[in-house]
C-alpha cells in the first residue's frame, strides 16, 4: 500500500488562534468585507452600526493577520490606505477622457440660452440634472476588477498627476468595489466647513501657517509628497460622473449616478432631475440663497442633459462639454469694519496698503484682511479707519473693499496718508509719475529680499519645497542667506540649520535634498524665479524655448526679444533693463557657479514648433519612450495632445496593444502611425 507524502501547512499563532495559510486567507477575506461595509456605513451613509470599539478590534485583527502573513497583503486591504511611500514627485497620466472644463452660466437669462441651444440640437424635449458645484479639486478614480489602481487629479484636462497613493488614505474612496467591475469614476474632493477650522486650529496650535481658505487646503493636502500628511487632513470626497464602465451600460446621467452609489461611492447629497429649464433655474436660485446651510463650499450649481444618447448629439468644443453648464453664483459681499491701515512691501518695493477688518466670514472663508491696492483706489474709495465698509471675494478668491457704507459714519474716522518712508527699511518712499505704486527706493530692504526669495521658492518657479516664510524669515535674521542663490550654499551650514526652530536633523535633510533636486528645473523656471517685472511664467517658458540658454538671453537685444511670440514692447524694455544691472547679473552668476541648470531641453532643435496646429492621440504602449515623454515632446514641438479621437485628430501614434482609439481612427480616416514613423517625425 502506498502512502501519500502528507501535505505541511505553516501554522501561526494570531492572538488564541491557531491559523494555516489557507485558513488566514479566508479570516482576512471576511474580516476585510466586514470593515469595508462598517467604513461605508460610517463614513458614506453616516450610520455605524457598531461602537469605535469593535471596529478599531476588527483592525488590530486583520492587521496582526497580514503581519504574520504578508503575502496576503493586497492594495484593497483596509490596512493599505496609508501604505505608500513619500514619493519625490508625482508622475504625470494621460487621461482616457479629457477632463474638460465647464461653460459658465451668470444669470437666468444665460440659463435660458442654454436651453434653447440644447433643446434645438437634439430637437426634442430634453431632461436635466442638477447638482452641486462643490468648491475643491476634480479627480479621476480608475478601478479594474473592482479594485482601485490608478487617481489623478484634473491638471490641463488632458494630463493629470497621479496622486493615487493619497487618494487611498480618504476614507470615502472604496478601495474595492461592491462588484468586480472596470470603470471609471469622477468626483470632487474637498474639506468640509467642520473639517476646515479643525485643521486650522490644528496648524495653529503647532505654529504652522493657516489655510485661506477650504478649497487650497484640500488642493494642498492631496499634493503632500509624503501620503502620510495627506491622511491627516480631513480630506473627503463627493462622486459627480461615471466616466465610463466595461461591460454595462447606463442610458441616463442619473442612472450612473445611482448605480455609483449602489457600488459604495459617495455620490452628491444632492441631485435633481427637472424637465424643465423654469425649475432648474427655481433650484440655483434656492442654493443661491440657501447655500450657508451645508457643510461644505459650494460656488454654484452644475446643469447637466441627463440621457446619454443626447449628450453624443451635442458633443464638446475643444474646451467644454456643450450638454452642460455651470451657473456660477454671484459674489458674496458682508459688511464689517476697517480697523487699522497697515503697509506691505512686496518684492519690488511697492507700498501696498491693507486693510485690517474685523473678522467676516465671505464665501467659505474668514476675512480679516483686504488689499486697498494704491493711494488712487483709497482716495477714490474714500476709505478710512474705522469706516464700515462691503466687502467682497473677486472672483471668490482675493477680498476687496466694494464700497464705503458712509451713513454709518460717526465722525471718528481717521483719514489714511501713505508714508514717505519704507516702513521695513526706512529708505524714502517715492511714487514715479505715470505710475499707480509708491516704492521703497532702498537697494537692502529686508522686505524686498524676502518677498523674492518667497517668489523664487514658489511651485511655478524653482519649487522648493520646505521653504514657507517662516524659515527664509529665520535664516534672513540668522544671516545663513543674503538672497535666494545663498540657498545653493546651505549645504555647508547643516549643522546651523539644526538649531534653527523645527529643524531637526531629518528636516534639514529633506530641506537640502529639496534645494538639490530644484537645480534641475531648467531656464524657464530660473526665468519665472528671478521676478522680472512682467515677465510670469508663459513668458518665461517662451524665452527659455526660443533662446535654449542664459547666455543667449542674456546677450538679446530688445529687437530679437520682440521677435519672440507674446514679447511686446513693454515686456522687452523690462527684460532688458533687469538683465543690464550689475547686482541681477551677480545674481544669476551665483546661481550658475552653484550647478543650477541654465538652459532648456528642446527635443528636435532643428525643427522647433515644426507640429504647431497638430493634434494627436497616443494609443497602446511604446517602446522607446512613455506617453507623458512622447506627450512632452509633441508639446515641445507646438503640437497638442488629446485624449480622444475625433476628425481633428492630425495623428494617431499607434503602439503595442492598442484600444478602441485605434477603431475609431480607421473609421473617420485619421492618419495612424508606428513608433518609428513617430521617431521619423520628430527627427531622431
Amino acid at each position: 500500500m502506498s502512502h501519500e507524502p502528507r501535505r505541511k501547512f505553516s501554522v501561526k499563532e494570531v492572538g488564541n488562534m491557531a491559523y494555516s495559510v489557507e485558513d488566514a486567507g479566508k479570516r482576512v477575506e471576511e474580516l476585510r468585507k466586514e470593515i469595508e461595509e462598517h467604513n461605508y456605513r460610517y463614513y458614506v451613509l453616516d450610520r455605524p452600526v457598531i461602537e469605535d470599539s469593535e471596529f478599531d478590534r476588527l483592525m488590530r485583527e486583520l492587521d496582526k493577520l497580514e503581519k504574520d502573513f504578508p503575502e496576503l497583503v493586497t492594495p484593497y486591504s483596509p490596512t493599505q490606505r496609508v501604505g505608500g511611500k513619500a514619493s519625490e514627485r508625482f508622475r504625470k497620466v494621460v487621461h482616457s477622457v479629457p477632463m474638460l472644463s465647464l461653460a459658465n452660466a451668470f444669470g437666468e437669462g444665460e440659463l435660458r440660452d442654454f436651453d434653447r441651444r440644447v433643446r434645438s440640437a437634439v430637437n426634442g424635449p430634453v431632461e436635466y440634472v442638477v447638482e452641486f458645484k462643490i468648491d475643491g479639486l476634480s479627480v479621476a478614480l480608475q478601478y479594474r476588477d473592482g479594485v482601485f489602481y490608478r487617481g489623478a487629479t484634473r491638471g490641463d484636462g488632458v494630463v493629470g498627476e497621479d496622486v493615487t497613493a493619497n487618494l487611498r488614505t480618504i476614507k470615502t474612496i472604496p478601495l474595492r468595489l461592491k462588484q468586480n467591475l472596470t470603470l471609471e469614476a469622477r468626483g470632487e474632493v474637498y474639506i468640509s466647513q467642520q473639517g476646515f477650522e479643525e485643521l486650522n486650529r490644528r496648524q495653529e496650535d503647532l505654529g504652522l501657517a493657516v489655510f485661506a481658505n477650504p478649497r487650497n487646503a484640500a488642493a494642498g493636502s492631496l499634493r503632500q509628497l509624503d501620503p502620510g500628511v495627506t491622511a491627516s487632513r480631513p480630506l473627503d470626497i463627493l462622486i459627480f460622473n461615471l466616466e465610463y464602465i466595461e461591460g454595462r451600460e447606463t442610458g441616463s446621467h442619473s442612472e450612473g449616478l445611482d448605480l455609483l452609489s449602489e457600488l459604495g461611492f459617495k455620490v452628491s447629497p444632492m441631485y435633481d432631475v427637472c424637465t424643465d429649464i423654469g425649475d432648474v433655474i427655481e433650484k440655483c436660485l434656492y442654493w443661491q440663497e440657501q447655500r450657508d446651510r451645508l457643510d461644505f463650499e459650494i460656488d454654484g450649481i452644475v446643469i447637466k442633459v441627463n440621457s446619454i444618447r443626447q449628450r453624443e448629439v451635442l458633443g464638446a468644443t475643444s474646451k467644454n462639454p456643450r450638454w452642460a453648464v455651470a451657473y456660477k453664483f454671484p459674489a458674496q459681499a458682508k459688511t464689517t469694519v476697517v480697523r487699522d491701515i497697515i503697509i506691505q512691501v512686496g518684492r519690488t518695493g511697492a507700498l501696498t496698503p491693507t486693510a485690517l477688518l474685523e473678522p467676516v466670514r465671505i464665501s467659505g472663508s474668514t476675512v480679516s484682511r483686504a488689499t486697498l491696492h494704491n493711494e488712487d483706489y483709497i482716495r477714490d474709495k474714500d476709505i478710512r479707519i474705522g469706516d464700515t465698509v462691503l466687502v467682497k471675494k473677486a472672483g471668490e478668491i482675493i477680498p476687496e473693499v466694494v464700497e464705503v457704507l458712509k451713513e454709518h459714519r460717526t465722525g471718528k474716522e481717521k483719514v489714511f496718508d501713505m508714508p514717505d518712508r519704507c516702513p521695513e527699511c526706512g529708505s524714502e518712499a517715492m511714487r514715479i509719475e505715470g505710475e499707480a505704486a509708491t516704492r521703497c527706493t532702498g537697494i537692502s530692504c529686508p522686505a524686498k529680499t524676502r518677498r523674492s526669495i518667497i517668489h523664487f521658492v514658489s511651485r511655478d518657479a524653482m519649487d522648493i519645497s520646505g521653504l514657507g516664510p517662516s524659515i527664509i524669515e529665520q535664516l534672513l535674521d540668522e544671516g545663513l542667506i543674503k538672497d535666494a542663490s545663498d540657498l545653493y550654499y546651505l549645504k555647508d551650514r547643516s549643522g546651523q540649520l539644526e538649531n534653527l526652530e523645527r529643524m531637526g536633523k531629518k528636516s534639514v535633510e529633506n530641506l537640502l535634498n529639496a534645494i538639490e533636486a530644484s537645480k534641475d528645473r531648467g531656464l524657464s523656471r530660473v526665468i519665472t524665479s528671478l521676478g522680472i517685472p512682467y515677465v510670469g511664467s508663459r513668458a518665461a517658458a517662451l524665452l527659455a524655448r526660443h533662446f535654449g540658454s542664459m547666455d543667449r538671453l542674456m546677450e538679446a537685444g530688445k529687437e530679437e526679444l520682440m521677435e519672440v511670440p507674446e514679447i511686446g514692447d513693454k515686456m522687452a524694455d523690462s527684460i532688458r533693463t533687469f538683465l543690464n544691472q550689475e547686482q541681477n547679473l551677480k545674481f544669476i552668476n551665483n546661481l550658475k557657479e552653484s550647478g543650477v541648470k541654465m538652459t532648456e531641453d528642446r527635443a528636435a532643435d532643428a525643427a522647433p514648433g515644426k507640429f504647431s496646429g497638430q493634434t494627436f492621440v497616443l494609443t497602446g504602449t511604446l517602446g522607446k519612450y512613455t506617453r507623458n515623454e512622447a506627450a512632452e515632446i509633441i508639446e515641445r514641438l507646438g503640437g497638442k495632445v488629446s485624449g480622444s479621437v475625433s476628425k481633428k485628430t492630425d495623428y494617431v501614434v499607434a503602439g503595442e496593444n492598442p484600444g478602441s482609439k485605434l477603431d475609431k481612427a480607421r473609421n473617420l480616416g485619421v492618419k495612424v502611425i508606428g513608433e518609428r514613423e513617430f521617431d521619423e517625425l520628430i527627427g531622431y
